[in-house]
């Protein structure tokens, strides 16, 4: 800048072809509210400062944006072409320190630069830690980010969480620091312009609360104005997009912690609806599983007895009870003349059905001849196959063969 050529050169091209001095403002007007950056920092420690420090705080801060911005904007036209200052964006400051002084002043600036983003890393896990207790203890946040661990009494899932969500924008910008740059300008004066909408609500919902500073509303509009301006000269595809991702991630946490009451009135519904379901579904189940155990077990089977004594009737029915899948026996005897039918054999089937309650025992009397006609007539009568009907073993006097019989089974 001795010579001044290279300010008069950058001053001669000040205005791009194809822009305007309306354009050429707003756009320099967008990029100079990036200089107040560090504003909200302040904010974050309000509750630790004072009365009456946070004003000067803030005074202090636009002293030094109104002075030292306006210079180094100087310094850099007079010391960098245009060229130049675009092709070293992330460490212009550096590079104006090496043309205008020594190197190790470009040394001295970048140990500095570190510093002051540590400071500012180190800022933002505080205020972060702040507002997500205040969150959490507001009920915007989970339970869980309250809890502290027992050697520094600090929220570790705070920390936690926030250095994650830093981690997780790195790599989806890849390292990329002029997005990152992007993201930080949207998110930052989002920040600045819900400090004007608060401030115009507590005007409105809290006009008696007691402060020391009030500010006037035009002069809150006109700010509010002022940083969607400033927020509309920054915005690009890209950086919406990035930002857009974790900022409706995170609302749609908030979101669910507002309506959890609701979400979890809506599971007990969707569970019992289920649980209902089921229980339908299970009766139904057991009510045809019923139904085919009593059809299985109402099958009805038949023993032909001639009057046989008390021990086979019993062992007749134990048969049944040990081998077969019924609750119902009828016992069948065949008589031709009345004198041959047995008087007692009445009597001692009830003695039989005493003795097993589980079984329903049935008595039926034919007068026939016992044959396989006889047989074939009560299995279509009775709708009893004839595999379901016993007989004891017949004596060499049996005048039918066994096969002739259709398949009744010989079980005593």
């Amino acid at each position: 800048m001795q010579d001044g050529a290279t300010l008069s050169l950058n001053l001669s091209h000040a205005l791009p072809e194809g822009r305007g001095v309306l354009k050429a403002l707003f756009l320099g007007f967008s990029a100079a509210m990036l200089g107040i950056s560090g504003f909200e920092s302040s904010a974050n420690f309000i509750e630790e400062q004072a009365d009456g420090v946070f004003p000067k705080t803030l005074r202090n801060m636009w002293l030094a944006v109104a002075i030292f911005n306006p210079l180094i904007c100087f310094l850099a036209l007079g010391l960098l072409s245009q060229a130049e200052v675009a092709q070293n964006q992330t460490s212009l400051l550096a590079v104006m320190a090496e043309r205008s002084v020594w190197p190790w002043l470009k040394l001295i600036v970048s140990i500095d630069a570190v510093l002051v983003l540590s400071g500012a890393v180190l800022t933002s896990f505080v205020g972060v830690t702040g507002l997500m207790r205040r969150m959490s203890l507001d009920r915007c946040m989970p339970d869980i980010l309250l809890r502290q661990n027992n050697w520094r009494k600090t929220n570790h899932w705070i920390i936690l969480s926030f250095f994650l969500l830093c981690c997780a924008i790195f790599l989806i910008t890849n390292g990329d620091v002029t997005l990152l740059a992007g993201v930080y300008t949207i998110s930052f004066l989002c920040v600045m312009a819900l400090f004007s909408i608060g401030n115009m609500l507590l005007k409105k919902k809290r006009a008696r609360l007691p402060r020391s500073v009030k500010a006037s509303l035009p002069g809150v509009v006109f700010a509010l104005i002022a940083v969607l301006i400033g927020l509309f000269g920054n915005l690009d595809q890209e950086n919406i997009k990035i930002f857009g991702i974790f900022f409706l991630s995170i609302g749609a946490i908030v979101t669910l912690m507002f309506l959890r009451v609701s979400l979890l009135r809506f599971g007990i519904f969707v569970t019992q609806s289920i649980v209902d379901h089921i229980k339908q579904i299970n009766t139904a189940i057991g009510k045809s599983l019923s139904n085919h155990i009593n059809a299985i077990n109402s099958q009805k089977v038949i023993y032909f007895t001639r009057g046989d004594d008390l021990a086979h009737l019993n062992q007749a029915a134990l048969y049944v009870l040990e081998n077969e899948n019924t609750n119902n026996l009828m016992f069948v005897t065949a008589y031709q003349n009345d004198a041959d039918l047995d008087k007692d054999l009445a009597d001692q089937l009830q003695t039989i059905d005493h003795m097993y309650p589980q079984l329903k025992i049935d008595f039926l009397a034919v007068k026939a001849e016992f044959n396989p006609d006889l047989i074939d007539r009560l299995s279509r009568r009775l709708k009893v196959p004839k595999n379901y009907m016993f007989i004891g073993t017949p004596g060499d006097q049996f005048p039918h063969q066994l096969t002739s019989l259709g398949g009744v089974r010989v079980i005593l």
